[in-house]
């Protein structure tokens, strides 16, 4: 494929995976909505979902090598905590922000993480953050502000349970990604994220006890359910990490940023949410801050 489409694919791919994400919390949104269905078994259903479809998907296209990951017991052990303190920390967070606010605030909140991960990374390499950096991390304080307060800080105007799931999200998000380091590249994305769907799904469906749950739901509520599980977790994924391999991890993260924006748009058309335009400018401060910590010169990371 000839460089000019391969960028074309990459761009595409980028933006279909954040738009799939943004749709996605927005069908969590749809289901809070109507029907009582918690966030523990949404969350448990999509990742038990996902990991199914995956697990099926990789035994077809990779049957030998697919469960070598669990002949090494320090990945192995690695794989498990990065489905509990990753995957499953960060799909209940997000769901859960989702519940108590909308599909549009949760996700602004939750891309927060990006900045956590970037004040870690910095600890870590013990160095210390570059300009763009900092300016980013204080637009997302200033959006954090606004958010919660509109301006006035005697006054919190996001509900406490909205702001601290959302928070908890942000943290949620920087294990989710700093946890499966290495794992990624060695034994496959597709194999690290089935497994870790799985586990995760099974151990958060035994924490929630879903049997006991009334599963009598409406075509509406399967459907979003379906959107959920095939639109917003395996072809985001799939389509988001083709255009990672095809245009690196720093204009795909760029262009990942459309996720809050989709999310916002649904949950305003779609769901009748109605955004201050306080909360507006919180949102762009926030999406803002996020792009300028991604773009660095020196190699980027996934966000």
């Amino acid at each position: 494929m000839a460089e000019k489409q391969k960028k074309i694919r990459g761009i595409i791919c980028a933006l279909a995976g954040g738009t799939a994400w943004g749709f996605s919390g927005a069908c969590g949104q749809y289901i809070f909505a109507n029907c009582q269905m918690n966030s523990g078994t949404l969350a448990s259903i999509r990742m038990l979902g996902a990991g199914i479809l995956l697990c099926i998907f990789n035994l077809i296209v990779r049957r030998k090598t697919m469960f070598d990951i669990w002949k090494h017991p320090v990945d192995a052990t690695r794989l498990v905590l990065f489905a509990l303190g990753g995957l499953m920390f960060t799909q209940y967070a997000y769901l859960t922000a989702i519940g108590y606010s909308n599909s549009g605030t949760a996700t602004v909140l939750q891309n927060l993480g990006i900045i956590l991960l970037m004040i870690v990374t910095c600890i870590l390499d013990k160095k210390l953050p570059m300009k763009t950096e900092i300016m980013g991390a204080v637009l997302a304080l200033a959006g954090v502000f606004l958010l919660a307060t509109h301006g006035n800080p005697a006054d919190l105007v996001i509900s406490g349970d909205a702001l601290r799931w959302g928070l908890i999200a942000a943290v949620a998000l920087s294990c989710y990604t700093l946890l499966p380091r290495g794992l990624l590249e060695k034994w496959g994305t597709l194999v690290v994220v089935g497994f870790a769907m799985l586990i995760g799904g099974i151990v958060l469906s035994c924490g929630f006890r879903i049997w006991e749950e009334p599963m009598y739901y409406g075509w509406n509520i399967l459907a979003a359910l379906a959107v959920i599980v095939v639109i917003g977790t395996l072809a985001a994924f799939s389509l988001y990490l083709q255009g990672v391999s095809d245009i690196g991890p720093i204009k795909a993260s760029m262009l990942g940023c459309v996720e809050p924006v989709v999310a916002t748009i649904l949950s305003t058309v779609w769901l009748g949410t109605i955004f201050a335009v306080i909360d507006l400018a919180g949102f762009v401060l926030i999406i803002g801050s996020v792009l300028l910590v991604s773009v660095k010169k020196e190699p980027g990371r996934k966000s």
